[in-house]
């Protein structure tokens, strides 16, 4: 009896581990973000649209990306600069758009818009790519805020996603 009994035991183990193992479909890569513009050091032009750039793509589905923007003044604290102009504002940007349905997404907008009264300096610019399983990418750019250069003809205005 006793021998029936550990049969059925392991029997049933077996059986647990195989069903274990064929329902693990789980989707466990992270998406890929090549992100084209802007470029690591870029100096972006306070009072103009930011020419925003880049490939998506992922293994099963995409689901969202989000862009954050925000002051790097004092390397990380976030405390605003010393130096910084009367009137002037630490600009952060924070948006998500949705992808859902798609396996690759070419991304080209201009809606990114710094403000005139941006303050000039060092900042953070951060893509959070995330698939429909939950995964999560993130490509990070040291960007400069700055009143002369940084200006971009591209010679379109398309706002594709």
């Amino acid at each position: 009896m006793k021998t029936i009994s550990c049969f059925n035991i392991c029997l049933l183990a077996i059986f647990a581990l195989l069903a274990a193992a064929c329902g693990d479909d789980s989707d466990n890569t992270k998406p890929v973000i090549n992100l084209i513009e802007p470029a690591d050091g870029d100096t972006l032009h306070i009072g103009d649209d930011v020419h925003f750039e880049m490939e998506l793509s992922d293994n099963e589905e995409l689901k969202s990306y989000k862009v954050d923007i925000h002051d790097n003044f004092d390397g990380h604290t976030h405390a605003l600069s010393r130096d910084t102009e009367p009137e002037s504002v630490a600009f952060s940007f924070n948006k998500t758009w949705e992808l859902t349905g798609k396996k690759t997404a070419s991304v080209h907008h201009h809606e990114i818009v710094i403000p005139e009264n941006a303050t000039p300096g060092a900042y953070h610019l951060m893509v959070y790519c995330t698939d429909a399983a939950g995964n999560e990418a993130l490509v990070a750019r040291d960007v400069v805020l700055s009143h002369e250069g940084g200006e971009h003809d591209h010679g379109d205005d398309d706002h594709d996603e």
